[in-house]
């Protein structure tokens, strides 16, 4: 490895110089909200797309017999389908041949013979026109499918997340942004036009494994070009991007029932992305690491010149010290960032698997599915909000282990609420989806923080590949359900407190520097005084 001993300015001083946070940043960041719009609506359209409409055993063929002779529709589903306690027609079983004594009062349904459903079911169409379930009839003992569509398009997003952070640090974001649009536009199209339940599968695989890339490069991307002064603001308003998705996935799938077309719209704000790509610039921090000086220069001095110090250019060159290829075998070379590499793993695992235990039992509280989905998309806004001052005041490690430990809490709370209390019920599942969700924001800034620029892509491709994994588990823990009914809660809880204990072994990084290089994590913490603040030191 060669080193270039320098006297020349680190690049968090160079962006202080430039204005690390005017025009041409937030210009960066409109152009990214196009793309990152489109992540909330993929990743949380199973609550659409793959919504159970109410439904009960097709008993036309019984019908076609003649022998229900002039019976009314209502009579006819009395005396061929079983109900259950509360009073609604049993989903999975029908009677073997029809019950006429129940027309007279008389009640022998325990020793009446049951059976599955002959001639598949009749599906209740006045919420949604058509979704996967009654595509393919996911239903009974096909259910497990339906969840499985969930936890495949996130073994997708698992997978990219590690290959676009390889690739992106090896050839940079903004090439590889390109990439991920335009392979997610087109698969998420191929999976709406799927004729079958196989191709559809695969393609909502390959769309989440081409959307990982807009999900970790677009944050990277951003905070590599923001100083340290308004790292946290910008972490903050990056992460406005999926409230705002949030509210479009609500109001998209309010106005297009169809899962299809739902898919279509849902990916059509890529396609302004694509267009507004050419405007995008490159990591300028990331071509500095890889000795690319004359390309870092033309970034800076763009950036210089609409932020409107050009004055500055002339007289500041970025630092730039080594050349090496860095892999993610590097994230566990050394004990520090092992350390950090494992406890951050971990950390990520639990953040997502409760955002989506959440997220993804939408209609598990007892409201219309489109109002908890806008309370949950409208709670996070002001959460978000309060996050910031949080942040700035008590730290990142802190504020991830309050807000994980709350979850947990809110998610405990809930076990013990009975389901007929729905308002108390969704209060408390509404408090526990904000800290979560709370957590999400908070990991995403504090994750490119923590790690180097020369493996910061690898590194929020781990961890967004630990993320994923706990995403993809997420969904079959409702299932559980069928053990013990508060199982998938109790589950969703006890992984929300084990992660923010771990929490609580990462570094803080507050008004810290970002490292450039692994060594800079390795060797003793010293300090820096930077605008009258001590800047925490094993980054700097």
């Amino acid at each position: 490895r060669k080193t270039v001993p320098s006297n020349k300015m680190k690049f968090d001083n160079v962006l202080s110089e430039i204005n690390g946070f005017g025009k041409f940043q937030v210009r960066l960041f409109l152009i990214q909200m196009l793309s990152r719009i489109t992540l909330p609506c993929h990743f949380l359209l199973n609550n659409f797309m793959a919504a159970v409409p109410p439904h009960h055993c097709n008993i036309s063929a019984l019908e076609d017999g003649g022998v229900f002779g002039n019976l009314t529709l209502h009579q006819k589903l009395s005396v061929s389908i079983p109900t259950e306690r509360d009073g609604t027609l049993s989903s999975c079983q029908m009677f073997a041949t029809p019950q006429y004594e129940y027309l007279s009062g008389s009640n022998s349904s325990q020793e009446a013979s049951l059976v599955k459903c002959q001639s598949g079911w009749v599906y209740d169409n006045s919420t949604f026109k058509a979704t996967l379930v009654t595509e393919w009839d996911l239903v009974c003992s096909r259910k497990g499918m339906n969840k499985a569509t969930a936890t495949i398009f996130f073994i997708g997003v698992m997978i990219g997340a590690p290959l676009f952070g390889f690739l992106s640090d090896r050839f940079g974001r903004r090439r590889l942004l390109l990439v991920s649009y335009i392979s997610s536009l087109t698969f998420a199209i191929l999976s709406a036009f799927s004729t079958s339940y196989v191709m559809f599968s695969i393609m909502r695989f390959l769309t989440g494994m081409s959307l990982a890339g807009v999900s970790i490069i677009s944050i990277a991307l951003n905070v590599e070009w923001c100083s340290i002064e308004r790292r946290t603001f910008s972490g903050v308003i990056i992460s406005l991007d999926w409230s705002l998705g949030n509210w479009l996935l609500t109001g998209i799938a309010f106005l297009v029932r169809d899962w299809r077309m739902l898919i279509v719209v849902a990916s059509s704000p890529l396609i302004l992305a694509i267009f507004a790509w050419r405007w995008l610039p490159e990591s300028a921090r990331w071509l500095v690491a890889k000795r690319k000086a004359d390309a870092a220069h033309h970034y800076i001095m763009k950036c210089a010149e609409t932020n409107n110090r050009s004055k500055c250019i002339s007289t500041i060159t970025p630092k730039v010290r080594c050349l090496k290829k860095y892999s993610v075998v590097d994230l566990f070379r050394t004990p520090n960032i092992r350390k950090l590499a494992i406890c951050s793993g971990i950390v990520w695992f639990g953040v997502a698997f409760t955002y989506y235990g959440i997220s993804l039992n939408i209609t598990g509280f007892g409201l219309n599915p489109f109002l908890t989905q806008f309370i949950f998309a409208s709670i996070e806004m002001p959460m978000k909000i309060g996050v910031y001052f949080f942040l700035e005041k008590i730290g990142r490690r802190r504020c991830e282990m309050a807000t994980l430990l709350s979850a947990g809490l809110c998610l405990f709370i809930n076990i013990f609420i009975s389901q007929d209390k729905w308002v108390i019920r969704t209060i408390v599942a509404v408090l526990g989806k904000s800290m979560s969700e709370a957590s999400f924001t908070i990991m995403f800034l504090y994750t490119t923080e923590l790690y180097p620029t020369v493996v910061r892509q690898n590194g929020l491709g781990y961890t967004s590949f630990v993320a994923r994994l706990g995403v993809s588990i997420s969904p079959l823990v409702m299932l559980l359900e069928d053990v013990w009914q508060f199982l998938p809660a109790a589950t969703y809880c006890a992984v929300a407190v084990g992660s923010g204990l771990v929490a609580s072994l990462l570094p803080e990084t507050l008004n810290s520097q970002l490292p450039e290089f692994i060594e800079d994590i390795e060797k003793p913490q010293v300090t820096e005084k930077r605008g009258g603040k001590a800047s925490k030191g094993h980054y700097v």
